[in-house]
């Protein structure tokens, strides 16, 4: 559901931005801010991610699973660790951290959820819809409507003169 990922992070970034004082078009953290929320999937080997780094994600699905700890805080708190520690810029960090947390946040629409606390193997979840079902195009043109909504000053903006 690669598509859905990337709207979702989109979406989240424009939200998140203005909060993390970023700008929420530039096209570097929107960009970022996909790459982020397809990240998690690295997990499984028939995801975008997945089939694009085939040796890595299949070795992370044989050792650790689909749906384990990189779909839980402890991923995201790692990687903004990691970033950080690597002295990459306030930005960049927010831009993959706030895509990547898009992510787990829309599987955890799912009645599947998601191992926040791994590895305990409690799941969270907010069942609103399956993946692939009829509600997850409808809950998508909803969040690409709001982002476009939210995008359109920034864009006039950018366009004067």
């Amino acid at each position: 559901m690669a598509k859905s990922h990337v709207v979702v992070g989109l979406t989240a970034w424009v939200a998140a931005a203005p909060f993390l004082h970023l700008p929420p078009t530039s096209p570097a953290y929107l960009g970022l801010a996909v790459a982020g929320s397809l990240l998690p999937d690295i997990d499984h080997p028939q995801s975008w991610i997945g089939r694009r780094a085939r040796p890595v994600s299949t070795m992370v699905a044989a050792t650790l699973g689909h749906r384990g700890v990189t779909h839980s805080a402890l991923a995201v708190a790692a990687l903004v660790a990691l970033l950080m520690h690597a002295g990459y810029r306030h930005g960049v960090v927010c831009a993959l951290a706030v895509g990547y947390a898009s992510h787990l946040a829309a599987d955890m629409l799912t009645p599947r959820g998601l191992p926040l606390a791994w590895p305990l193997r409690k799941t969270w979840s907010l069942p609103l819809c399956r993946t692939g079902s009829a509600m997850e195009p409808v809950i998508i043109l909803a969040l690409v409507c709001w982002t476009a909504w939210r995008m359109l000053p920034h864009i006039a903006m950018a366009a004067r003169p």
